[in-house]
């Protein structure tokens, strides 16, 4: 799975191998974080395989795919869950049109190419599930900067998860995950106004955990959810603005 060395990645990377998945960590760049989630994932038995690929360069993303099969042989699953950080990274500080197009490099160009290739493996073959991940607020709408850049991105992804589950029915299941406010880096370090907001919307009081996300993941990875495709699921507490 894509972006799986820190926050929802990782724990959904941990969470299919409890399940019993052997799992492919991939990272931009951060190694050393990416080698400690594979090392938990074979310390519950499975193992795990390690790939580093900016994500964000469209001539990487074949090879990247192709990588991937060899490494595993074959692949049933696959999460695309990479995504830019544009509230605590170094991208935070950069101009709108230069977070816009790091959104649609990383977050909407790798997941729509690599679903592509992956959903046409997988065809051919045996059949699996893809999965995507959206923002919950993406069609309802957030007011601010990063609110308008991630509901582009974000609602391209989900769009896209629709048409591409029909396109590969029923051999391929392709589904998106959208999180509402998870504690992932930003929500570890959120003024006290966001605390509060984060409180106030959500019906279920609290923010979210990876942990929530990634039971959700396995859900829809397993074949209890065989009858399940082309839906953007929420995972926000309950809340609707």
């Amino acid at each position: 799975m894509t972006g799986s060395s820190s926050g929802i990645g990782r724990a959904i990377a941990l969470e299919l191998a409890r399940a019993g998945a052997d799992v492919l960590v991939h990272a931009r760049q951060s190694a050393a974080d990416a080698q400690r989630v594979a090392d938990e994932i074979r310390g519950l038995g499975p193992s795990a395989t390690l790939l580093l690929a900016d994500l964000g360069r469209a001539e990487v993303l074949p090879k990247f795919v192709d990588d991937c099969w060899h490494a595993l042989r074959s692949v049933d699953i696959w999460v695309n869950n990479a995504g830019a950080d544009l509230l605590t990274g170094d991208e935070a500080r950069r101009a709108f049109g230069e977070k816009l197009q790091i959104l649609l490099d990383v977050d909407v160009r790798s997941s729509v190419v690599l679903s592509k290739l992956v959903g046409e493996k997988m065809a051919q073959g045996a059949g699996g599930v893809i999965l995507n991940i959206g923002w919950d607020q993406a069609d309802r709408g957030m007011d601010g900067t990063s609110g308008e850049l991630f509901a582009a991105s974000k609602n391209a992804v989900m769009g896209f998860t629709r048409s591409l589950a029909v396109s590969l029915a029923p051999k391929v299941r392709v589904n998106c995950i959208a999180p509402g406010w998870i504690r992932t880096a930003w929500g570890e370090s959120a003024n006290q106004a966001w605390q509060e907001r984060v409180r106030r919307e959500t019906p279920l009081g609290r923010w979210g955990t990876p942990e929530d996300v990634a039971k959700v993941a396995r859900f829809l990875a397993s074949a209890d959810a065989a009858y399940v495709t082309g839906q953007v699921i929420r995972v926000n507490g309950g809340a609707v603005r």
